[in-house]
């Protein structure tokens, strides 16, 4: 009766709510979210080197490093990688959209980075102005004071404090603050620098101009058309709304989706999508990464933010729910968090085909893979595994969720590990020995969980194996 109640579930799932999720994740602009955004990996992982180089949580290394001025080129190296995520992404996500499409990526790559700079003010607030505002106190007069007092200074004095710093870029938005406006830039560019190329508004030259020259030229009408347009765009903001595009992006769409992925909720609805869709053969990771990601890399960099300036606290505005929550807690050793279920395999399973799959998955378990249990156990469409797959990560997710909220272990400080880091050896570069001790933990609570169901299921197996030796033998 189980296995009929499974089978028509199963069935229902995969007739009714698998095709439209599965069109969905397919079409071209989430292809493209998700294939693009793979470009800042490299950027994000070599960054966060560079930002625990910048604060090795040593006093006395860290002093030293500062002292040398080695804290200063760290820095820089952790500016233009990590700390421009969003640029890197909306380069991305419109080269592969422009790419799948068929015509040469790179020229739409560049037209998306040049519309999302082209979004954004060229200006920064008078760095000495925010100094005097955060309260300069001589002995004489404050910060504060000659601030409230600027009308009285000579008219050329405050022209000086009041006009911004012109022909910059405003680095805050290339990271995660214009994560979500880079997004919307990359695919809109992508799909109508495709759209036009398709129609045919291109310069044709001769077959006998080189390729390298003629392509130029081709991508020349789509890119100036989208070009303009994005300055007329960003006027519009800039005339009517006194603020660009980026920022009022940032404030109204954003800001409202972090908090929602940082919140409780959010991360048990992605600790439970994962192990759901995965059960039915899909990859969960791919589908919730693709719809999450961008933001759990922002509520990343926020962190990450935070721990280069020492304030990483859940006061000072920490995030609990991060890509390293997702990548490192509800992920760990695979999507379901399998490694209990490897632990009993390895120790107590009775079953040859437990066993077996045991040795075959212990290594790659360790280093976060574990496909072979998926499709070899299997998991996927397997009753008896089921609640323990659905399980484990909700308790984890919810359990780490507490321990980081109350203050128990310290928040995630936004350094990305790559994915096939070991358990605890990832634990310790995303929060220090603290949160080592809590992948451990995880880990315990895993093998708990998955061990009674796991046992039962082995019996299962072992009983059809003696019976099919019986039949054999006879």
């Amino acid at each position: 009766m189980a296995d009929q109640k499974q089978s028509s579930f199963g069935k229902f799932v995969n007739a009714k709510i698998l095709p439209p999720i599965m069109k969905f994740v397919n079409t071209k602009a989430i292809v493209a979210l998700q294939n693009g955004m793979i470009y800042t990996l490299p950027f994000i992982i070599i960054g966060s080197i560079f930002l625990i180089l910048t604060n090795i949580p040593i006093p006395a290394v860290a002093n030293a490093i500062n002292a040398s001025g080695w804290g200063a080129i760290f820095n820089q190296a952790y500016t233009v990688t990590f700390n421009v995520m969003a640029l890197w992404g909306s380069i991305g996500i419109a080269y592969i959209y422009v790419k799948n499409v068929g015509f040469e990526p790179l020229a739409g790559g560049l037209t998306s980075c040049a519309s999302f700079l082209m979004l954004q003010t060229l200006s920064i607030a008078n760095p000495l102005k925010a100094a005097l505002t955060g309260g300069i106190n001589n002995g004489q007069m404050t910060g504060k004071v000659v601030t409230e007092n600027i009308d009285k200074l000579p008219h050329a004095l405050q022209s000086f404090l009041e006009a911004p710093v012109t022909g910059v870029i405003n680095i805050t938005w290339l990271g995660g603050d214009g994560m979500i406006a880079a997004i919307i830039v990359g695919l809109i560019v992508g799909w109508a620098y495709s759209a036009m190329m398709k129609k045919g508004w291109t310069i044709k030259l001769p077959k006998q101009v080189p390729p390298a020259v003629s392509n130029q030229f081709t991508a020349m009408i789509p890119a100036g058309v989208i070009l303009i347009a994005t300055m007329l765009i960003y006027g519009a903001f800039n005339t009517f709304a006194h603020t660009d595009y980026l920022q009022w992006v940032y404030n109204t769409v954003q800001i409202p989706l972090q908090g929602l992925s940082d919140s409780f909720g959010g991360a048990v609805a992605i600790a439970f999508l994962v192990p759901f869709f995965w059960f039915f053969g899909v990859h969960g990771g791919l589908i919730v990464g693709s719809l999450v990601g961008s933001l759990l890399q922002a509520n990343s960099f926020d962190n990450a933010e935070l721990y280069r300036a020492g304030k990483l606290t859940i006061a000072n505005g920490a995030h609990v729910v991060t890509n390293e929550f997702y990548n490192n807690f509800i992920n760990l050793t695979g999507s379901g968090i399998t490694l209990g279920l490897v632990v009993f395999t390895v120790i107590a399973a009775r079953s040859a085909q437990l066993k077996s799959l045991g040795k075959l998955e212990l290594v790659p378990g360790i280093f976060n893979i574990n496909e072979p249990f998926l499709f070899g156990m299997p998991i996927v469409m397997n009753p008896f595994l089921a609640v323990p797959f659905f399980l484990t990560p909700i308790v984890v997710a919810i359990s780490t969720y507490c321990v980081i909220k109350f203050g128990i272990v310290p928040p995630l400080n936004g350094m990305a590990a790559p994915w096939t880091t070991p358990a605890v050896i990832s634990g310790f570069l995303i929060g220090g020995w603290k949160m080592a001790i809590w992948q451990a933990c995880t880990l315990v609570i895993s093998t708990l969980i998955y061990w009674p169901f796991a046992k039962k299921y082995d019996n299962i197996l072992l009983k059809r194996e003696q019976a099919n030796a019986a039949k054999e033998n006879k």
